[in-house]
């Protein structure tokens, strides 16, 4: 198995993160600054990544590949056995992207300040009044670690970057998640050298 995996996106982020709770052995090939790889061209007709080289085949949507990912290796399971809960857990990943990355890639790549900090101000406010999602359950509305809870740890890893502070009301709860997370070996494991950076 092979990973084309940028290592400062959030994309490729909780996917490695899913990889290494599942404690896959991966070949992971950096794609920095948009310089792709020649297979990679070849391979993945977005040129995007991340980008999963499994045999023969090859995907290249990190939901995607991270319900692959679940589905080919089950132990451990990161995604609820009954169809409620899983439908629970799918809803919960689309409103992280919807309301969480989408913000965060607009914090990433905006060039106009004031756009920036309006919207850095929107996530942050959007975080904290999210914060007894936090403190509902041990991990991300689950009692079981998910691929929610990959997608809002690779989140959360970023918020320096983003210049987004999480302090004064509902600030304890995401505390407290994001210390538990950034605590798991998998987590630790999952860290590219350029994501290292963002919290030193």
């Amino acid at each position: 198995m092979t990973l084309y995996s940028d290592p400062t996106s959030i994309d490729s982020h909780r996917t490695r993160i899913v990889l290494a709770e599942k404690g896959i052995a991966i070949d992971v090939i950096s794609v920095v600054d948009g310089e792709l790889p020649e297979d990679l061209l070849d391979l993945n007709p977005y040129h995007s990544t991340p980008t999963l080289l499994d045999r023969d085949l090859v995907l290249y949507d990190s939901r995607v590949i991270m319900e692959y990912i679940d589905e080919r290796f089950p132990y451990p399971p990161l995604m609820p056995v009954d169809p409620v809960s899983r439908a629970q857990v799918r809803l919960a990943l689309y409103r992280v992207e919807k309301d969480w990355f989408e913000m965060a890639h607009q914090c990433a790549t905006a060039t106009d300040r004031k756009q920036t900090a309006q919207t850095r101000k929107v996530l942050q406010e959007s975080l904290l009044s999210s914060a007894e999602l936090f403190a509902v359950k041990r991990f991300f509305l689950s009692e079981d670690f998910s691929l929610a809870d990959a997608s809002v740890a690779a989140l959360l890893w970023r918020l320096p970057l983003y210049g987004v502070e999480l302090n004064g009301n509902g600030a304890q709860p995401i505390r407290k998640y994001m210390n538990g997370m950034f605590a798991r070996r998998a987590f630790r494991e999952s860290l590219a050298e350029a994501e290292l950076e963002m919290r030193q």
